[in-house]
Formats: structure tokens, sequence, C-alpha cells
């Protein structure tokens, strides 16, 4: 790479270890939390590569656009900033087009059509990306319920592909529909692989988005989008470097070039087989080094449309190596060098999917070290207060707080009841051992929920008071007084 010449820095780069930032063996998969993948040899070229000179963003996307058409046999590519990004892009797209009086408008949609469907099952975290532009949800869950919710509304028909499971209408049948209309079908395929040639375009999908930081192996913040040239010209045209709604969403020449480097070798410069093996070689270290512990039984499970590796499903009987997989989960998590695998219902889950040469043995000695050594497990401690009745509750948030209502029923040591905020009421279940207090309950809009744990005891004062855990969110404090 070639600085600049003109402006120079006298100080080292910083690193993680001078942040002092603790590196980890990833045994969980692409995950945007744990930084997605590494990124290819040839990635980290490209993006150097990039940096050397000025370019025009638009006669390099249009450059580049042809270049993935040719890879790809879509008729036409581009780079966004995250698959989340084009999920705002093509939808902003399939509402105000490329008209910029309609686009400098955005999200309001007075006047245009502002209605994605959906299938109910398909909802998720990521309709949010699709709301940005302005768009309405339209659920639907049979297809006469598709064909009905069809009009001069509707911008868009939206499908989540490693979702297209779980809902009534097949995939191919939801594009059909939109196809017969002559409506833009958007295929969320962010966990896939984009293979060629590409499954959702041949059954006529518009345009099909993926992310460039999973199986690519591309920079973390890029997006792959294939499908219809014009629709994809007016979603580029909504982001940076123009002024539209999705301009905070900035891709640079090096995520482009870099996510152009990550397909190139997708298509023509890796070999999948040998990736797969590896994998598979990972998986039966762990299970191996892990054979003859008491009542644990391992087993390699295939994968679906997404996050397509082998995983390796580990399970045992907490009361014989007296750990529960909770324990098991945090002590693995919390060691040196910090290990991310997934905590299941029954035990633990290993996907090799983004673990490095060599990092197999230090994963399966450091899992065996924990459960061979287990902890005991408690006996659960009878509740030693009642707390059913009426609460109200007071959150510190990091910035902010807010009031809101419990309602507890107590049975032994069982709580049930409902959570009230401003905006909706949540069930809510939980336990009490001894004055501990702990339930959950899950507050949010419409298919972003976001989980509440919350922890405490009752204080000598008859109130609660503890820790409240809101997942990604981070945490905050609570304390709840009775009323009445």
């Amino acid at each position: 790479m070639s600085p600049s010449t003109s402006t120079r820095s006298t100080l080292p780069p910083p690193t993680y270890a001078s942040l002092g930032v603790r590196t980890l063996i990833n045994c969980r998969g692409t995950y945007t939390v744990l930084t997605g993948s590494r990124a290819l040899n040839t990635v980290a070229e490209a993006m150097a590569a990039a940096s050397d000179g000025y370019v025009v963003m638009d006669e390099l996307m249009a450059a580049v656009g042809r270049r993935l058409a040719e890879l790809t046999g879509a008729e036409w590519g581009y780079v966004s900033a995250g698959c989340a990004a084009a999920l705002t892009e093509v939808t902003a797209a399939c509402i105000a087009g490329a008209d910029p009086e309609k686009m400098a408008r955005l999200p309001d949609t007075e006047g245009m059509p502002d209605e994605v469907i959906i299938q109910a099952a398909h909802r998720n975290d990521y309709d949010r990306a699709m709301r940005l532009a302005g768009a309405r949800m339209v659920e639907v869950v049979t297809l006469s319920q598709l064909q009905a919710a069809l009009s001069e509304r509707t911008a868009m028909i939206a499908v989540i592909g490693d979702q297209a499971h779980l809902g009534e209408i097949p995939a191919p049948e939801m594009i059909e529909a939109g196809r017969a209309r002559g409506i833009p079908v958007l295929v969320d395929a962010a966990a896939e692989r984009p293979d060629v040639p590409n499954v959702y375009l041949g059954m006529g999908a518009s345009a099909v988005t993926y992310s460039g930081g999973k199986c690519l192996r591309g920079p973390q913040a890029s997006g792959l989008v294939l499908g219809r040239k014009d629709l994809l010209w007016a979603a580029w045209l909504h982001g940076a470097p123009h002024h539209g709604v999705a301009r905070p969403m900035k891709a640079g020449k090096e995520e482009i070039m870099g996510l152009l480097a990550a397909v190139e070798a997708w298509v023509a410069g890796r070999d999948h087989q040998a990736e797969w093996r590896a994998w598979e070689a990972a998986l039966a270290c762990i299970a191996e080094t892990l054979a003859g512990l008491a009542s644990l039984t391992t087993a390699v499970e295939q994968p679906g449309v997404a996050n397509v590796t082998p995983t390796l499903r580990i399970t045992w009987d907490p009361a014989t190596l007296g750990i529960t997989p909770a324990e098991a989960h945090r002590r693995i998590e919390s060691g040196d060098p910090p290990i991310a695998l997934h905590l299941e219902p029954g035990g633990l889950l290993v996907n090799p999917y983004m673990m490095e040469a060599g990092e197999e043995g230090i994963a399966a000695a450091r899992i065996r070290e924990v459960l061979a050594a287990g902890a005991g497990l408690a006996a659960a401690e009878p509740p030693a207060v009642d707390v059913a009745g009426e609460w109200q509750v007071e959150v510190s948030f990091v910035l902010g707080g807010a009031r809101h209502g419990l309602t507890l029923s107590q049975d032994g040591a069982r709580l049930t009841g409902a959570y009230r905020t401003r905006y909706e009421e949540a069930p809510v279940t939980g336990e009490v051992a001894g004055r501990r207090v702990t339930f959950r309950t899950a507050l949010g809009y419409q298919s972003n929920r976001t989980p509440y744990h919350f922890s405490g005891e009752v204080g000598p004062d008859g109130a609660l008071a503890g820790d409240l855990d809101c997942g990604e969110f981070g945490t905050a404090r609570w304390r709840a007084t009775r009323l009445g």
C-alpha cells in the first residue's frame, strides 16, 4: 500500500493488544457481534490497493457492477455497506424509484406505494431496515392472503431465504406472485452462499442480498446485491455518495474493491471442498478429545441453507458431570483465551466456520477441562419471600430511564405475570430462591423484540432491586416498589 505522500503520521498503528482488547477463538460463526469473519488475503490486498488513489464513485460502481454480473451470471450487482443497508436501499428504490423529488421525501411516502408484503413467519429483526425507508410491513400467512394483499399500494414483496421453510407459502410462489403483477421481489439471503447460478434469481427474484463479511470473507462492512440493473442502480442512488435516505450507509472504495475480490475468490479462487474437510477434521478433533466423559455424547449435524457448515452438538447429564450447560458456557467464554460457542438448551454447539488452523485443539482441551472439573449442582433454595402483587418498576439505563408496571403471581418458587409499559403489556416468567428474584419478559415493536432479564433481591425495606440484562443493548439498574 502506498500511503499518502502529503500527510503522514509518526505514530505506530493501534492494535487490539495496545487497547487491552482480548482476541477470542470463534467457535460460534459469522456473527457481527464477534466481528464476522477474517478477511481473505486477497481482500485485504484489494482494500489496501484501493487506498492508493481517488476515483469517481459512480464510475467505480458501474465498473464493479459489470464485473459482478460477469462473475455471477446476474444482470447486475452492486456493493452496499452490509446486507441490512441493502435492504434499506432496495426498499427505498421500490418505493420511490430513481425520482429525485420522491427520493428526497423518504421516509415520508405520501403519494407512493409503501407496503411491503412479507409472510408472518419471515418477520425478524431486519424488518427494521426496510421500515427505515418508510415501508409499512403487511403480514400474510396463506397464498390467498398474499393475492388479496397485492394492490397499487404494494411496493415490494420480501422473502427471507433462511426462514422460507417456516412459512406456508414456498419462496417460488412468493416470487411468482410478484413477477406476475410486476411487483419487485427482494430476497434477504444474508448468511447463505452466493453460488452460481443464483437460485433465487433463477426463481425470478428481482434482487437478492448477501452479507459480504460472512462466508464470502470480504469486508465486514459490506454487502453483495445481485439482480435487475435498473432496480439496483436506483438502490445505489438512494445511498452514499448520493444524498438519499440511505446516505449514512456508506460503502467506501476499500469496501467495494474488497468485496469484489471476495466474490472473485468465491467463484474461482477458493477450494470449497478442502474447507469443508478442514471443518469436519476440527469437529472430529473436539469430539475425540471429549470422548470418555461420563454421560457425554457428541453428534455432527448438517446445515440448512444458511451458515452452511457442519456443527458439533455436545450434550451430557448435568447431574453426572456436576455442571449445567449454562455454567459450562460461562466458564468457557470467560477463559483465556475466550472461546465463543453456542449455548443450547441441552448442551453446547460448536461451529468450525471461523476457526483458524490449530484452534480446534485449544478449544477441545478447554471444553474438556471445564466439563471434567464440574462444579457441583447446588440444591435450589426455597423461597423466603412472597413477591405476588402489583409493583412500580423504575429502570435506569446508561442514558435515560423508564417507569413501568409489573404484576406478579407466585406459586412456590415459580413466578408468572405481566409487564406493562406505555406501549404494550408482555407476559412475565421467573423464579424466587431465598430472597433472590429473577424474571424475564421481552419488549419492542413489531418483530424487533429485546429480551429483558431482571435479577435482584428483596431488600430490608421490601423493595426489589438489581440488574437488568437487555442482551445486545447492555445492562441497566432497576428498582421496584409495591403499590397499595
